[in-house]
Protein backbone atom coordinates (compact mmCIF):
# COMPACT_ATOMS: atom_id res chain seq x y z
CA UNK A 1 0.00 0.00 0.00
CA UNK A 2 1.52 3.36 -0.99
CA UNK A 3 2.29 5.85 1.71
CA UNK A 4 -0.23 8.71 2.00
CA UNK A 5 2.72 11.01 2.68
CA UNK A 6 4.45 10.21 -0.61
CA UNK A 7 1.94 12.11 -2.73
CA UNK A 8 1.95 15.07 -0.38
CA UNK A 9 5.76 15.26 -0.42
CA UNK A 10 5.82 14.98 -4.20
CA UNK A 11 3.23 17.71 -4.58
CA UNK A 12 5.14 20.01 -2.25
CA UNK A 13 8.44 19.38 -4.01
CA UNK A 14 7.00 20.08 -7.45
CA UNK A 15 5.38 23.32 -6.31
CA UNK A 16 8.59 24.93 -5.11
CA UNK A 17 10.19 27.40 -7.48
CA UNK A 18 13.36 25.92 -8.92
CA UNK A 19 16.73 27.05 -10.04
CA UNK A 20 17.18 25.55 -13.52
CA UNK A 21 20.98 25.89 -13.52
CA UNK A 22 21.24 24.12 -10.20
CA UNK A 23 18.84 21.39 -11.33
CA UNK A 24 20.79 20.85 -14.56
CA UNK A 25 24.11 20.85 -12.69
CA UNK A 26 22.90 18.29 -10.20
CA UNK A 27 21.47 16.11 -12.97
CA UNK A 28 24.82 16.14 -14.78
CA UNK A 29 26.65 15.21 -11.57
CA UNK A 30 24.22 12.38 -10.92
CA UNK A 31 24.65 11.03 -14.45
CA UNK A 32 28.45 11.26 -14.07
CA UNK A 33 28.27 9.45 -10.74
CA UNK A 34 26.17 6.65 -12.20
CA UNK A 35 28.47 6.24 -15.20
CA UNK A 36 31.52 6.22 -12.93
CA UNK A 37 29.99 3.59 -10.64
CA UNK A 38 28.90 1.45 -13.59
CA UNK A 39 32.40 1.58 -15.08
CA UNK A 40 33.96 0.66 -11.74
CA UNK A 41 31.66 -2.37 -11.52
CA UNK A 42 32.62 -3.53 -15.01
CA UNK A 43 29.01 -4.63 -15.56
CA UNK A 44 28.08 -4.01 -19.22
CA UNK A 45 24.34 -3.82 -18.43
CA UNK A 46 24.95 -1.21 -15.73
CA UNK A 47 27.17 0.78 -18.10
CA UNK A 48 24.44 0.75 -20.77
CA UNK A 49 21.80 1.82 -18.26
CA UNK A 50 23.97 4.73 -17.06
CA UNK A 51 24.81 5.64 -20.66
CA UNK A 52 21.13 5.76 -21.63
CA UNK A 53 20.36 8.03 -18.68
CA UNK A 54 23.15 10.37 -19.70
CA UNK A 55 21.98 10.34 -23.32
CA UNK A 56 18.42 11.23 -22.29
CA UNK A 57 19.75 14.15 -20.26
CA UNK A 58 21.83 15.46 -23.16
CA UNK A 59 18.88 14.98 -25.54
CA UNK A 60 16.83 17.26 -23.28
CA UNK A 61 19.62 19.86 -23.39
CA UNK A 62 19.83 19.53 -27.17
CA UNK A 63 16.08 20.03 -27.60
CA UNK A 64 16.10 23.10 -25.37
CA UNK A 65 19.15 24.60 -27.04
CA UNK A 66 17.75 23.98 -30.54
CA UNK A 67 14.68 26.07 -29.79
CA UNK A 68 15.00 29.48 -31.44
CA UNK A 69 13.26 31.01 -28.41
CA UNK A 70 15.98 29.74 -26.06
CA UNK A 71 17.24 32.40 -23.65
CA UNK A 72 20.78 30.97 -23.85
CA UNK A 73 23.15 33.33 -25.71
CA UNK A 74 23.80 32.23 -29.30
CA UNK A 75 27.54 31.49 -28.94
CA UNK A 76 26.97 29.43 -25.80
CA UNK A 77 24.12 27.59 -27.55
CA UNK A 78 26.41 26.72 -30.45
CA UNK A 79 29.14 25.46 -28.13
CA UNK A 80 26.70 23.39 -26.12
CA UNK A 81 25.13 21.96 -29.28
CA UNK A 82 28.61 20.92 -30.41
CA UNK A 83 29.01 19.10 -27.09
CA UNK A 84 25.59 17.50 -27.62
CA UNK A 85 26.78 16.21 -30.99
CA UNK A 86 29.95 14.83 -29.41
CA UNK A 87 27.87 13.08 -26.73
CA UNK A 88 25.58 11.63 -29.42
CA UNK A 89 28.53 10.17 -31.33
CA UNK A 90 30.15 8.80 -28.18
CA UNK A 91 26.87 7.23 -27.11
CA UNK A 92 26.49 5.40 -30.42
CA UNK A 93 29.97 3.93 -29.91
CA UNK A 94 29.14 2.95 -26.32
CA UNK A 95 25.88 1.27 -27.31
CA UNK A 96 27.79 -0.78 -29.88
CA UNK A 97 30.02 -2.19 -27.16
CA UNK A 98 30.51 -0.47 -23.79
CA UNK A 99 33.89 -0.28 -22.11
CA UNK A 100 34.92 1.88 -19.13
CA UNK A 101 37.47 3.81 -21.21
CA UNK A 102 34.70 5.16 -23.47
CA UNK A 103 33.00 6.86 -20.54
CA UNK A 104 35.83 9.00 -19.21
CA UNK A 105 35.32 11.94 -21.56
CA UNK A 106 31.57 11.93 -20.89
CA UNK A 107 32.10 11.82 -17.13
CA UNK A 108 34.59 14.70 -17.36
CA UNK A 109 32.32 16.80 -19.58
CA UNK A 110 29.38 16.28 -17.22
CA UNK A 111 31.44 17.25 -14.18
CA UNK A 112 32.93 20.33 -15.83
CA UNK A 113 29.62 21.62 -17.16
CA UNK A 114 27.99 20.93 -13.78
CA UNK A 115 30.75 22.84 -11.98
CA UNK A 116 30.11 25.84 -14.21
CA UNK A 117 26.35 25.66 -13.77
CA UNK A 118 26.56 25.27 -10.00
CA UNK A 119 29.12 28.07 -9.69
CA UNK A 120 26.74 30.39 -11.56
CA UNK A 121 23.67 29.42 -9.55
CA UNK A 122 22.59 32.30 -7.39
CA UNK A 123 22.93 31.47 -3.73
CA UNK A 124 19.69 31.72 -1.79
CA UNK A 125 19.54 35.05 -0.06
CA UNK A 126 19.24 34.91 3.71
CA UNK A 127 16.04 36.29 5.16
CA UNK A 128 16.39 39.93 6.07
CA UNK A 129 16.59 40.66 9.75
CA UNK A 130 13.78 42.73 11.25
CA UNK A 131 14.80 46.25 12.20
CA UNK A 132 16.37 46.48 15.63
CA UNK A 133 14.14 47.96 18.27
CA UNK A 134 15.54 50.75 20.38
CA UNK A 135 16.74 49.60 23.74
CA UNK A 136 15.85 52.72 25.63
CA UNK A 137 13.32 55.53 25.52
CA UNK A 138 13.34 57.65 22.38
CA UNK A 139 13.86 61.32 22.99
CA UNK A 140 12.40 63.90 20.69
Amino acid sequence: MPSPYANRSYAQATQRPGAPRETEGRALLEAARRMDEACASGDAAAMLKAARLNWRLWTIFQAELSDEKSAVPLELRRNMLNLCNFVDKRMVAILAGPSPEQFQSLININRQIAAGLLAQSPAPSPPSAPPAEPSGPISA
